[in-house]
């Protein structure tokens, strides 16, 4: 038990310490000689003191000294270190006092902390918000005020606490969360090899917006900042905002680069899976065509390659969509709820992920697209160009047609194949010029096939497909002959042969009337 200090029965004057509460020193040096002259008097005609007056009859000269000294350390342009030792004294003992005061672990960005207002009343995504004033002392750190602002309902405006990344460098993140004071966190809309997507509300353009997290790793930044740049390019020149996703902003929140788009519906791949990967019908898929090609037109004539075309990569401007019976599966009931099938009500679609966009050179020999819709010159290392994308492209229309990706392959052999399969042999020429990671595939001017097959599924795998013909005469109706026509052009083996994105919006897939037949 600590009891307390008695007090001095005699009024001496103290000692001065340097452990005084910061900013008494400041505050009171300027007074120091009156009120040693005042003690001294209060002294001398105290009886108690009467002793000390004896010994000491006038104002102590040492006093004076202290006082003259401590002016001097005020009036120099050393005081300043001076008072930060002694507040490095008061932390020493009383750490409590000055735990908001710690470094951070990083610097607060100019979005993170809105300033306070005394009373503000507004709304804020959909729910009133009430008197915004601060409960926090008039001393208090900025941390203090944003942390003590909240609407009603519990919802924080401040800036969320800081989290580590995962082990993959993804953003942590809870529903509710801030980025920046702009946008709030409703809900996660997708992730993949890039980071996440995220549905957040803009309060200041009073709307919902779609927001890609880029992974906070340095390949994915790169990659984002010349997505960025290829965004901005489009963006001046597609004034209409018809053919490609429009950027809303961008900007750069604890190592993560965040770019703000415009909200859209659903990626083709996406309503493919939740409509059981049942086909379009043809004059959907003829509209889808019509406008992929047109972008992908636009691209080439700005000297872009887009590289990663794929159903995953297209979205449909509006989520609505309606439920019709599902013909080729008449054998069905009515009442089964596969016997309907779902159809988008607008046919109207963006392309977005250009990220692995890139500017036509001569040097592109490395691998771009994913698996399913990659051009054999990207296989056989011949280098790529525009005609990569018109691949992808004729590959993207019959999965469209038939509800399956056409070619269904992880390895670079089997992939071959199953295009000599479906589309007949790939010409020699294009085979002895393959480069040195893909000759294992030849074999005295062929194919190595079956013989170099991994396995006998994966032979099977092979035979099991149909010809190009056959295989749209099994899901089409109407226009399987335009169709046909059209394909066989769009994944011709040689680049040079294959036709351009501008050449098959003039093909007759697309300009017969077909509404009259």
């Amino acid at each position: 038990m600590i009891l307390p200090t008695q007090r001095s029965t005699h009024r001496h004057v103290p000692t001065p310490k340097l452990g005084f509460p910061p900013g008494w020193l400041s505050s009171t040096s300027l007074f120091l000689p009156p009120l040693c002259k005042i003690a001294s008097e209060r002294r001398s005609s105290s009886p108690s003191s009467s002793r000390l007056v004896s010994a000491s009859p006038s104002p102590s000269p040492s006093l004076f000294a202290l006082s003259a000294f401590l002016r001097s350390i005020f009036c120099s342009s050393g005081f300043r270190g001076f008072s930060q030792i002694m507040e490095m004294e008061r932390v020493t003992d009383f750490p409590h006092t000055h735990m908001d005061r710690r470094p951070r672990k990083r610097a607060r960005l100019g979005w993170d902390v809105p300033e306070a207002p005394e009373a503000q009343v507004g709304m804020f995504c959909g729910q009133e918000v009430g008197l915004m004033t601060s409960f926090a002392p008039s001393t208090a750190p900025s941390d203090y005020i944003s942390s003590s602002l909240f609407v009603k309902g519990g919802a924080r405006i401040g800036t969320p606490p800081w989290r580590e990344d995962d082990k993959d460098g993804h953003y942590m993140f809870e529903l509710g969360d801030n980025l920046t004071s702009r946008y709030r966190i409703h809900s996660k809309m997708g992730e993949g090899t890039f980071g996440q997507v995220l549905e957040c509300w803009d309060r200041e353009k009073k709307e919902m917006v779609a927001i890609k997290i880029v992974r906070g790793i340095k390949k994915y930044r790169e990659a984002a900042m010349i997505e960025i740049d290829v965004l901005q390019q489009l963006g001046r020149h597609d004034k209409g905002g018809n053919r490609c996703v429009q950027i809303r902003n961008w900007f750069d929140y604890r190592n993560h680069i965040c770019i703000v788009f415009e909200k859209l519906g659903p990626s083709l791949y996406d309503f493919l899976r939740k409509n059981n990967y049942r086909s379009f019908p043809v004059d959907l898929v003829r509209e889808i065509g019509r406008q992929l090609l047109e972008c992908v037109a636009f691209m080439h004539d700005l000297r872009l390659i887009h590289t990663d075309l794929k159903p995953e990569n297209i979205l449909l401007v509006s989520p609505d969509y309606l439920k019709v019976p599902d013909y080729k599966g008449s054998s069905r009931s009515p009442r089964d709820s596969s016997y309907f099938k779902r159809v988008p009500k607008s046919s109207a679609i963006k392309v977005i992920d250009f990220g692995s966009t890139t500017y036509e050179r001569q040097d592109q020999t490395y691998i771009v697209s994913t698996r399913h819709y990659r051009a054999p010159e990207v296989i056989l290392g011949l280098g790529w160009s525009y005609p990569c994308d018109v691949w992808s492209v004729g590959c993207i229309i019959v999965e469209l047609c038939t509800g399956e990706a056409l070619f269904q392959t992880h390895e670079n052999l089997e992939h071959l194949a199953m295009m000599e399969r479906v589309l007949g042999p790939l010409p020699q020429h294009m085979l002895k010029r393959a480069d040195r990671h893909a000759e294992k595939y030849v074999r005295r001017g062929r194919l190595d096939w079956p013989e170099g097959a991994a396995s006998r599924e994966s032979i099977r795998a092979v035979l099991k497909l149909p010809r190009l013909q056959n295989l749209i005469m099994q899901h089409v109706d109407h226009s399987a002959g335009d169709l046909i026509h059209l394909l066989q052009g769009l994944l011709r083996y040689e680049p040079l042969d294959r036709l351009t994105a501008r050449e098959a919006l003039r093909h007759p897939f697309f300009t017969r009337d077909h509404l009259r037949r």
